[in-house]
């Protein structure tokens, strides 16, 4: 990103047991009767949090073992913990996720050869870019808890699909790595881009890993930075544009002005269709750089289905609320903070972050001037209680008034919630520690509430940052832009055969936001951790199902919406794979349901209720 400035459908029987839904009328203003809202599943509340830039191999490279040294918070596994897909158990996704036999990720990987990319994209060479590692070839490597802030690494779509190198992954410090502090000290700044974190720092999440559900074979949707996957977490679909700001230049035929941002869907370079690829703000945000691309997507998002049905939903993030004063005295769309995590040195960041903001995106759902609502009452709502009056805020809010909606009882159905900058977990301004404080405050919080009971938390990234992480992921979705696509030569991103996961070789190419195949969309991309926290998850368990970003919107729509998908043929929630396998819905305790209550600081475990039940161990090990 750029700096700051079935549910797979449940089975028939199952949808027979909820019957037809009978959804809230939002139109008069009443409260969401929880109860009566019908749901496929027991899930009534569903809490989203996308946080940014982290690789599997990143967080989870060494799960479930932390090296435990002398002043680290430690950390100590379930002894029946399942074997995860990383970086010391490298596991083969095409024949049921068993050992590969003879492969050392840590001590020979293959971004350690500085003659590596062995094929690099032609592109690179006339182009004068280094394509070899050379000197900042490196292995995988511990980052503790004291190099917790880390530099940014390259992310942008082009670069990424080069590191990848069809598929042999082996172009990370050449293509995605970035030098330069912080952390300072380190004899090959280029290979930061291999570095990993253990148990000792991300001590929180995998704490979550061991008490609920995580999936270890999730994907970006798309290849690229923060926006492509802020959109496609909410619609699935970044190609199509309804109207824009600082794109094209005055020629005829226009060109595009932000090349790394904004890519033409096609051939014929129409205006309209250009898929977003990049870090474009959000046209009319009063955040928004005057001077930068801006655009409006075209198409609809996961609140337009939502607000047809009657159910409530809200976007929570860091910084929205622009009349907020911060204690260092900045305010507006200048707001920042200075956190004071341990191990981190001091710096600062604008809370809020436009290209993060989903639905901002989008005229339907937009907040441009960032209106507060009219009470805390009508969060989740389109109308202010008890008129029919549109509701000033039109679903967008700041993170505070998630946890204002909590306390009141009136929390939205479906909550998307996007950390202020400085917790949000993205290299450069932000870090793991810092990310923590976060993650854990949101989560206790909610379980220390009575809607806990029925509540999923689904915690999940928008990119990988350009992070090491050793899987190659199926392409299921092609392009052939000349202009971006490198990931098999020069214009072409397609199936990279070994990896496909019984995915169509050829991969087709879905349709853009007009109805045509279009170009720049190719994925899936890097992957990411996924995390289910919920009294429903499945205990210690580790879940291979093939899932991506929209994999959250399948969720929504099977769950509250029938099934209704966004774009049929055109939107990624088409072919999405199902969050069914993390959940287990015959483990209901209602009175007195699981919780894992964390410290903010350490993430190291407070108390646990209902979580040591061996009768609820998941024994499905390799």
């Amino acid at each position: 990103m750029r700096l700051p400035r079935t549910l797979g459908l449940v089975s028939a029987l199952a949808l027979m047991a909820v019957g037809a839904s009978a959804v809230a009328d939002d139109h008069d203003g009443d409260r969401d009767d929880f109860r009566r809202v019908k749901t496929a599943t027991p899930i009534k509340h569903l809490v989203v949090i996308f946080q940014e830039n982290v690789s599997f191999d990143h967080y989870f490279g060494t799960y479930p073992k932390a090296q435990n040294l002398a002043g680290e918070t430690p950390f100590v596994a379930k002894k029946d913990t399942p074997k995860v897909n990383n970086l010391v158990n490298p596991l083969d996704v095409n024949h049921n996720f068993g050992p590969l036999a003879g492969v050392d990720l840590i001590n020979n990987n293959p971004n350690a050869n500085p003659n590596n990319p062995v094929s690099p994209v032609p592109a690179t060479t006339t182009k004068g870019v280094p394509n070899k590692n050379g000197a900042g070839a490196s292995n995988p490597f511990r980052l503790s808890p004291s190099q917790a802030l880390t530099n940014d690494q390259g992310h942008n779509e082009s670069p990424e699909e080069s590191a990848y190198d069809n598929g042999r992954m082996d172009g990370f410090p050449v293509f995605v790595g970035t030098s330069g502090p912080p952390p300072a000290g380190l004899a090959n700044p280029k290979g930061l881009v291999m570095g990993y974190f253990d148990g000792n720092t991300t001590t929180a999440i995998w704490n979550y890993a061991q008490h609920f559900a995580l999936n270890d074979n999730n994907y970006t949707t798309q290849f690229g930075p923060s926006t492509p996957g802020a959109i496609n977490l909410i619609s699935g679909q970044t190609n199509g544009v309804s109207a824009t700001l600082n794109v094209f230049d005055s020629s005829t035929p226009p060109k595009l002005l932000h090349g790394t941002h904004e890519a033409w869907g096609d051939a014929a370079h129409t205006r309209s269709n250009i898929t977003e690829i990049g870090d474009g703000d959000p046209l009319m945000d009063v955040c928004s750089n005057p001077t930068l691309d801006q655009v409006t997507m075209a198409g609809k998002n996961i609140g337009d289905l939502l607000n047809a049905n009657g159910i409530t939903w809200g976007s929570f993030m860091g910084g929205f609320d622009l009349s907020v004063v911060n204690a260092n005295g900045t305010t507006g769309c200048a707001r920042e903070t200075n956190p004071a995590a341990p191990g981190t040195p001091a710096f600062t960041s604008v809370d809020y972050i436009p290209h993060h903001a989903w639905f901002q995106y989008y005229a339907s759902t937009r907040n441009p001037s960032h209106a507060r609502p009219s009470s805390v009452a009508a969060i989740g709502h389109s109308l202010i209680p008890h008129t029919n009056t549109p509701e000033p805020a039109n679903h967008n809010y700041d993170i505070h008034d998630f946890f204002d909606a909590l306390k009141a009882h009136n929390l939205p159905a479906v909550s998307f919630l996007k950390a202020p900058a400085f917790q949000d977990g993205h290299a450069g301004y932000s870090d793991p520690l810092d990310e923590q404080h976060f993650l854990v405050n949101v989560i206790n919080t909610l379980q220390k509430s009575p809607e806990w009971s029925d509540t999923a938390v689904i915690i999940l990234y928008d990119d990988s940052d350009g992070w090491y992480d050793h899987q190659m992921p199926p392409v299921v979705n092609a392009s052939a832009n000349p202009d971006v696509d490198t990931l098999n030569g020069v214009g072409v991103c397609n199936t990279s055969n070994g990896f496909q996961q019984g995915k169509p070789v050829p991969a087709p190419t879905l349709n853009g936001g007009f109805g045509q195949p279009e170009w720049g969309r190719c994925g899936y991309g890097t992957r990411m951790p996924l995390l289910v926290v919920s009294p429903f998850a499945k205990r210690n368990h580790v879940d291979h199902t093939l899932t991506d970003q929209t994999s959250v919107l399948r969720f929504v729509e099977d769950n509250w919406l029938h099934g209704e998908r966004i774009q049929p043929g055109g939107s990624f929630d088409t072919i999405a794979g199902t969050l069914d396998h993390m959940f287990d819905f015959d483990d209901r305790r209602e009175e007195n349901p699981r919780k894992v209550i964390l410290d903010e600081t350490t993430g190291a475990v407070v108390f646990a209720t209902g979580s040591d039940d061996d009768d609820h161990h998941d024994h499905d090990r390799h």
